[in-house]
């Protein structure tokens, strides 16, 4: 007979593979997870249908598992393994400040840092008190226009993409979450069908370097290369969108935007440009606030 095995010990056994084939330079996190472990636990508890949230350390909850339930593990370990997909399109959910989001390969995987500000009111101080309407520009899956019109509950939002398949993934959110009131979604090149003015403009744009590009792991150029790609410097959209933002603002409105590991190169583009740097998980140098004011001092 063969020996039990929990659910604590199919886990362990998953991040040592995990890890394993990582350590080889042959799988990449960063996609929902940043190492093996959470990887993981977050595979196996789906596949078995237990909440995400589940305290495996504890014995009431370490239960043995059947055969099968273990074969299916392993099967989608191998897959994540062999496919390099990132896990979030393995089991077509993600999530963002504890919020969940369907999501497929038509939409890049939301992790967007702007969430973060989101939830811990770090932009609210900029904020007009007459704030009533919110653009998500590049909105992909729909999940910042999702968690602003959850943090705002008095604003309307509109969600901008080019892709078409990635509004096709937003609309499932937007009904997932009951906020179609509320939530508007267009296809836009950029501003091109911005809805008028906004008093708050968030945009998680494309702005992957194109070296950064060619570098990128299997995992990152399984997503929709348009929601990455910005360019020779990464700036490209950005350049667009902060000469034409200003048209698209209120009087007191702020434009919040993520730029990745592109510190330098915005900076080198917009030496000029007053802007504040925004504190997140992932450092103080990756999501700024900038003001219309501000914007309308760039050079024409």
């Amino acid at each position: 007979m063969n020996p039990t095995t929990t659910l604590s010990a199919l886990i362990a056994q998953s991040a040592q593979q995990l890890e394993a084939v990582h350590a080889a330079g042959q799988l990449s996190f960063g996609q929902g997870t940043t190492n093996a472990d959470d990887e993981a636990a977050w595979l196996v508890l789906w596949k078995l249908g237990l909440p995400l949230d589940t305290d495996f350390s504890d014995p009431k909850h370490d239960v043995a598992l059947t055969d099968e339930q273990v074969q299916d593990v392993q099967a989608l370990i191998a897959q994540r393994i062999a496919t390099r997909k990132p896990a979030a399109y393995l089991t077509q959910e993600a999530w963002l400040q504890g919020v969940s989001f369907y999501i497929d390969e038509r939409a890049i995987v939301p992790r967007s840092l702007i969430a973060e500000a989101l939830a811990d009111g770090s932009i609210d101080p900029w904020l007009h008190t007459d704030t009533s309407r919110v653009l998500d520009l590049c909105t992909g899956n729909g999940s910042l226009g999702i968690l602003a019109a959850l943090a705002f509950p008095d604003v309307t939002v509109q969600g901008l993409d080019l892709s078409k398949d990635a509004l096709a993934v937003a609309h499932i959110n937007v009904e997932r979450h009951g906020v179609q009131s509320r939530v508007t979604l267009a296809e836009s090149d950029g501003l091109q069908n911005a809805d008028g003015v906004f008093d708050l403009i968030l945009c998680n744009p494309p702005y992957v370097n194109a070296q950064s590009m060619a570098e990128l792991p299997a995992e990152f150029k399984a997503e929709p290369e348009l929601a990455l790609a910005g360019g020779t410097d990464g700036m490209d959209f950005i350049r667009t969108l902060l000469r034409d933002a200003p048209a698209h603002m209120s009087e007191h409105a702020v434009l919040v935007l993520e730029i990745g590991h592109e510190r330098p190169y915005f900076e080198a583009a917009f030496p000029t440009l007053d802007v504040v740097w925004l504190s997140t998980s992932a450092g103080d140098d990756q999501v700024l606030l900038v003001s219309r004011e501000a914007l309308q001092q760039l050079p024409r």
